[in-house]
């Protein structure tokens, strides 16, 4: 079998496979946006279809001249049989491990290292025109959208208001950030929102785990180290540790 088209149709499989399985078993979520899940699953079949097809005429073209070369070996006189040809393995197939290791072993979503080393993305949300939020306390909004009132807004439709989100935590220092990952289509589009805890933020509270936490807005703001876009604060009355969310990612 010609080893560079096997190797070829080997990873096509194998990248087939991780697209069917990461959607089928919804970790897809951790790297694209959920209304992605059809067409993984689409680009996945497809990608194992062509793979199977390719291996199928391979071993067959093989088969045929192992077959070719059995005929030939009848008619040579003193032939044992032995030595004559010698695998060895070629330097493509180690394509094959970086394909196989994300199918067996599926990577987390972006966390507080990738967060750390991003800056805030508030900059590209900036409006003044926010309606009243809906009636109720706590009301639940998306960091996004906390941190653009705060900021864009002065806070004023934050006035007398409790709100509640989520998010995991970035540590600089004495500081914690609560941050979501924005994403326009994949992981690798992902920028950073972050909201600066005060108040009542549990001091064991490590980078990475997540938080639910309900509190008041608050003047304070932290310029963000990288990109010098601000970083606003909520006033935390509460928070409690929550599981890891099937969609980490905000968009």
């Amino acid at each position: 079998m010609n080893g560079r088209a096997g190797v070829q149709s080997v990873v096509l499989l194998l990248i087939g496979g991780t697209l069917i399985r990461t959607a089928w078993t919804g970790t897809y979520v951790r790297y694209v946006k959920p209304g992605l899940h059809w067409y993984l699953i689409a680009a996945g079949s497809v990608l194992v279809a062509v793979a199977a097809v390719n291996l199928a005429r391979l071993f067959a073209t093989a088969a045929r001249a192992r077959h070719h070369e059995h005929q030939q070996h009848e008619h040579e006189d003193g032939d044992d049989g032995h030595g004559h040809g010698h695998s060895r393995l070629e330097p493509s197939w180690l394509l094959v491990a970086p394909a196989l290791a994300l199918l067996l072993v599926a990577p987390p979503a972006l966390g507080s290292y990738a967060a750390s080393h991003g800056g805030t993305a508030l900059g590209a949300a900036a409006s003044s025109d926010f309606p009243p939020l809906p009636d109720g306390d706590p009301v639940r909004v998306s960091l996004l959208e906390y941190a653009s009132r705060a900021v864009f807004d002065k806070g004023q439709s934050l006035q007398r208001r409790t709100v509640a989100m989520s998010g995991f935590i970035v540590v600089d220092g004495d500081k914690r950030y609560l941050t979501r990952m924005i994403i326009t289509c994949c992981a690798a589009d992902a920028r950073p929102v972050k909201v600066g805890l005060t108040g009542a933020v549990p001091p064991s509270t490590t980078a990475d785990s997540w938080l639910e936490v309900t509190g008041t807005y608050t003047p304070q703001t932290d310029p963000d180290p990288i990109d010098g876009e601000p970083i606003p604060y909520l006033a935390v009355t509460a928070a409690h540790p929550i599981p890891t969310p099937k969609q980490p990612y905000e968009s």
